[in-house]
């Protein structure tokens, strides 16, 4: 049996950006990437804490060490400048490995983004 499971959560971190004229997904600052174990092209789950919405897209990097989360696409719509953000990603895996499996799971400054 397989079962889905949190791989990965940035908890709490705020929108620095919006851009409806993106293609679509979201940019998250690179350090912030690798401290959670998600990846370029990941599906990511955005759960925004301000206005309740829930949306589904895939990350691109942004540069290191700047904080950076820019919603792009359509999905800009459904935050602010500011709005405070948790990000998710989930993994399908055997039940006896999913019982083993640790999620890497952060939390960065929630007014810097940083890790520090």
């Amino acid at each position: 049996m397989k079962v889905q499971i949190l791989k990965s959560k940035i908890h709490r971190v705020k929108v620095t950006g919006s851009n409806l004229d993106y293609i679509g997904s979201i940019t998250i600052d690179k350090d912030l990437m690798d401290a959670s174990n998600i990846i370029e092209g990941e599906k990511v789950q955005i759960v925004n804490n301000n206005n309740g919405e829930r949306l589904e897209t895939y990350v691109i990097p942004g540069k290191r060490n700047s904080g950076e989360i820019t919603v792009n696409g359509a999905a800009a719509r459904k935050v602010n400048l500011g709005d405070i953000l948790i990000l998710i990603t989930y993994a399908i895996m055997d039940f006896d490995e999913a019982k083993k499996f640790r999620p890497s799971i952060i939390f960065p400054n929630e007014q810097t983004n940083l890790m520090n």
